[in-house]
């Protein structure tokens, strides 16, 4: 947070411009609209969404009859996830994308502070792969063993009409933030992503009851260098 703050004081004073669109949705625009609403005088209650391609492809993939490692294995071998997919299982790249929502907002927190309910089985978040195996495939190996559980949260949440989602989300009345694996009902925004879509619903005092929803591509070298170039285009157009 002193980082950050440094870094925001030193733009404010010489005028510059500090942008970091892509760090959040990769492509998909919503750091500035965000900034867009609090410069208005809006005020933001809630900012939840779907902020990793890779989960969103995973949960978007898997259906009833299908195991959960045999997902995680197609996304592996996609190149959707991390050489090593606890990176992306542990929620720990929301984490981060998270804080700078809530820093975003105002709030004064640290990555610390955002809880993460971890989808890595505990007994696996230390563990190292056999000599002579290669890390990613030998952790779907053992990720099978926990299939049987992660198949019942499937299972109970069809029961209930809903799906999956792992979301990332802050609470400005309650000053917190945090990530988990939900349940939401069909009929939710969160319910319409596709493929590897990043979602993001902002509530305030002027997008109530419905939140104002940016959807669309939020992984791959394409979408995130578009994020980035649009921040240079942006700052080269301030310089003109």
């Amino acid at each position: 947070m002193p980082r950050y703050e440094k870094i925001m004081e030193a733009s404010r004073q010489k005028g510059t411009r500090f942008l970091y669109e892509a760090t959040v949705g990769a492509g998909l625009p919503v750091v500035g609209p965000l900034q867009a609403l609090l410069r208005a005088g809006d005020e933001v209650d809630t900012v939840e969404g779907i902020f990793s391609g890779t989960l969103s492809y995973i949960f978007n993939t898997w259906k009833p009859g299908v195991k959960f490692s045999e997902v995680v294995k197609e996304a592996k071998d996609k190149g959707f996830t991390e050489p090593d997919p606890r990176d992306d299982l542990g929620g720990t790249d929301v984490q981060r994308k998270v804080t700078i929502l809530a820093r975003e907002i105002g709030l004064k927190i640290e990555l610390d502070d955002v809880p993460v309910k971890s989808l890595v089985p505990e007994k696996l978040q230390n563990w190292e792969a056999p000599d002579g195996k290669k890390l990613g495939d030998a952790f779907v190996e053992e990720l099978e063993a926990y299939d049987d559980e992660m198949d019942a949260l499937l299972e109970e949440a069809e029961k209930a009409n809903e799906v999956l989602r792992f979301v990332g989300s802050v609470d400005v009345k309650s000053g917190k933030a945090s990530v988990k694996l939900g349940r939401y009902p069909k009929d939710h925004p969160f319910a319409s992503t596709q493929f590897a879509d990043n979602i993001c619903a902002i509530s305030s005092k002027w997008y109530t009851p419905r939140p104002l929803v940016v959807q669309g591509p939020g992984a791959g070298a394409a979408v995130t260098a578009a994020g980035v170039f649009s921040n240079i285009m942006e700052v080269m157009n301030g310089m003109r």
